[in-house]
C-alpha cells in the first residue's frame, strides 16, 4: 500500500467515524425521548391499574353496604381504606367488617391472581398485631374480585378464605367446610 492510499484510507475512516459519532449521537437522544414517552406510557398504564382497582373497591364496599355478610357471618360495621403503622409493620386493608365479636378483612382485586393469596394471607397475619384491640375477636379473611380464574378460587377456599364475586348487581360469597380463624 502506498502512502498516498495510506493516507486516503485513513481520510476515509476518520469520515466514517465522524458519521459513526454523529449516528450514535443520534441514537442517543432517539433513545432518551423514547424512554420519556415509555415512561408516559407506563404511567398511564399504572393509572389505569389504579383506576379499575378504585373501581373494584368501590362497587364492593358499597355491596357490603348493602349486604353486610360473608356467608352466613352478618356484620355491624364497614370500613374502607384502613392503614396502620406499628413498629416496622405497616398495611393497608381495603375493606373490613366487623361486628361485636368477628372481624373480616377483605383484600379487593379488579382481577385477582395466585401471588395476591400471599399478600391476603400477610395481611392477615399481621392484623392482630396492628390492631391489637380486637385480639379477642374471630378473624376472617377473604379476597372480592371482578374475576377469578378458578386455581385462584380454588386455593383461597382450601387456605380457609372466603371468595366474594360480582354477581350481576349482587356479591356472592362462597366458602369452604374449613374456615381460617384467628
Amino acid at each position: 500500500m502506498t502512502d498516498k492510499e495510506l493516507k486516503q484510507l485513513v481520510a476515509s475512516l476518520a469520515v466514517s467515524q465522524k458519521e459513526t459519532d454523529i449516528q450514535i449521537k443520534e441514537l442517543s437522544v432517539f433513545q432518551k425521548e423514547t424512554g420519556r414517552k415509555l415512561d408516559k406510557v407506563a404511567k398511564m398504564i399504572g393509572g389505569v391499574s389504579k383506576s379499575q382497582g378504585d373501581v373494584a373497591e368501590d362497587f364492593f364496599y358499597n355491596s357490603f353496604i348493602k349486604e353486610n355478610y360473608l356467608g352466613s357471618l352478618s356484620f355491624d360495621d364497614i370500613t374502607k381504606n384502613m392503614e396502620k403503622h406499628r413498629g416496622k409493620t405497616q398495611e393497608e386493608y381495603d375493606i373490613f367488617l366487623t361486628n361485636g365479636e368477628s372481624i373480616a378483612i377483605v383484600e379487593v382485586k379488579y382481577k385477582a391472581h395466585l401471588h395476591d393469596i400471599e399478600k391476603l394471607t400477610r395481611k392477615f397475619n399481621n392484623f392482630k398485631q396492628l390492631f391489637p384491640i380486637y385480639k379477642d375477636y374471630k378473624l376472617y379473611g377473604a379476597m372480592a374480585s371482578f374475576h377469578f380464574n378458578q386455581d385462584t378460587k380454588d386455593e383461597l377456599l382450601n387456605q380457609g378464605y372466603f371468595v366474594v364475586e360480582r354477581s350481576g348487581d349482587l356479591i356472592k360469597t362462597e366458602n369452604s367446610d374449613y374456615l381460617k380463624v384467628a
